[in-house]
This record gives structure tokens, sequence and C-alpha cells, in this order.
């Protein structure tokens, strides 16, 4: 077996699972969330690049599972589980959900990094899944990889120093 392990890569409203060796990554949240839960012992984790908190808004006739806060993280625990994970042993950590830009009408519509930070939260506390720690908000993308072997979380930030959480 491959000791280093590959990376996996999660697009844009996607979501995909890893064991140790491998890592899971994805690029340009920016008001994206991207929250992965995992348990540590077994050395499993899930990470899903959410764009939107409400999939209950949709118009669409078929809605992308992986899209939306309160579908994409209820189903990325469910295969978590399926792969072995403890329910009681999953734990969280996310990042993004910047304002990536400024709008001067003041409709909370348009605030979407905030809102899918909010419904982030808001679907794990349902859950009762612990988030363990959490980089969002401001206006600048970000980039992160998880490693379930040691479970540290890599968020690089375009021109800002890397943070390990």
């Amino acid at each position: 077996m491959n000791k280093v392990g590959t990376v996996v890569r999660v697009g844009i409203a996607d979501l995909n699972t890893v064991r140790t060796p491998d890592r899971i990554r994805t690029l340009g949240l920016g008001s994206c969330v991207g929250i992965v839960i995992y348990d540590e012992m077994k050395q499993i984790a899930g990470l899903a690049h959410i764009l939107l908190p409400d999939s209950t808004v949709t118009r669409q006739k078929t809605v992308n599972t992986y899209k939306y806060a309160d579908t994409a993280i209820p189903y990325l625990v469910q295969r978590l589980l399926q792969m072995g994970a403890r329910h009681s042993a999953l734990k969280a950590k996310i990042a993004g959900g910047a304002e990536m830009f400024k709008f001067d009408s003041g409709s909370d519509l348009l605030r979407i990094g905030p809102r899918n930070i909010e419904a982030t939260l808001t679907e794990l506390e349902k859950l009762k899944i612990p988030v363990i720690a959490k980089d969002v908000g401001g206006n600048i993308g970000r980039t992160i990889e998880f490693n379930p072997a040691t479970s540290e979380l890599n968020i690089r930030k375009v021109n800002r120093e890397e943070i390990v959480m």
C-alpha cells in the first residue's frame, strides 16, 4: 500500500470521503463553506464544499444534494457511518463563508457567506457534531486540505500565511 496516499479533490457543490493515508482538499472557498467531518480514531474523514445554505428555496426539479448545507451534511455523515465511523466520535472543522463582495442593498439574501456559515453550524448542532475549529468570514478566499492521520486542517488564504487547525 502506498504510505504517502493521494489527495482527493472535492469540487464546488461536491463532497467525498477518505481514509488514511489519503488526504482531502478543496480549492476556491469564497462564500462557500468547506466542512470536514471526521472520526479521529478510525482516521476516516469527509469533506463537503457547500455552495448554498438551504435546498428548500430551489426551483430546480432535481436537487444536487452536495450543493446545500441542509442536504450535504446529513448525507456526508451517512457516508462516513457506512465507512465505519462512529457517530459519537464525529467532529467537525469548517472554513470559508467569506463575504467576497460588499452589497449596499442590505438584503440578507445577498449575504451568502454568513448564511452558509449559519446553516452549516445549525445542521451540525442538529446532528450533535461538535465544531472543533473554524476559520470563517472575512473577505479572502481559502483552500483547505485535511489529513485524517493527524486530524489537521491546513488552510491557505490568498497572500497570507498558512494556518493549521
